[in-house]
């Protein structure tokens, strides 16, 4: 079945909440220990999408196989350019090629948002993931060493990154 990219849809949440569920209960590439529930995940939707930056899902046919997207990466106006990703697929649909799809339609929509870097901070350093990143263009720029604990062991946290559009080379284009 073809695989599609599309928006998210608050309808999605109760897919998503599960999809996230797994990676915070059995994973190390966040570092929540409880996941959210409807509610909250329901939240994080309205408030992503509310401010006009991309959140992602992928589909075959009604089965949602995970998700993806884009927030600002710190508080303060000097980072309105930059931006995190996070990007999840459900655990028995891992390896088919959809966090790729994912990851390059979020690097699309995330520029379009007027992002100019994004940063992926990949927990527990998953090596899934870094090659995933790698592969979409991002470099290592950090690794912060044992600075969380889960699954009875420390985890570093891998810095990669990527230039969206004209990245640094001009000046940002005021939202």
């Amino acid at each position: 079945m073809t695989v599609i990219v599309r928006p998210v849809s608050v309808a999605d949440a109760g897919v998503i909440a599960a999809i996230y569920a797994h990676h915070v209960l059995h994973g190390t590439a966040t570092y929540e220990v409880v996941p959210p529930g409807l509610a909250e995940t329901e939240d994080k939707i309205r408030h992503i999408s509310g401010r006009n930056w991309p959140f992602l899902v992928a589909c075959a046919g009604d089965q949602l196989l995970g998700y993806c997207y884009a927030t600002q990466f710190r508080d303060r106006p000097a980072y309105a350019y930059a931006c995190e990703n996070s990007i999840y697929i459900a655990q028995e649909r891992r390896g088919e090629g959809i966090g790729r799809k994912l990851l390059t339609a979020l690097l699309v929509a995330a520029r379009e948002a007027g992002f100019r870097q994004m940063v992926a901070v990949i927990g527990g350093g998953e090596p899934a993931s870094v090659a995933l990143h790698a592969a979409c263009g991002f470099v290592e720029t950090g690794r912060l060493v044992a600075v969380g604990w889960k699954a009875g062991r420390w985890l570093d946290s891998v810095y990669m990154q990527i230039a969206l559009g004209a990245g640094a080379t001009t000046p940002p284009e005021l939202f």
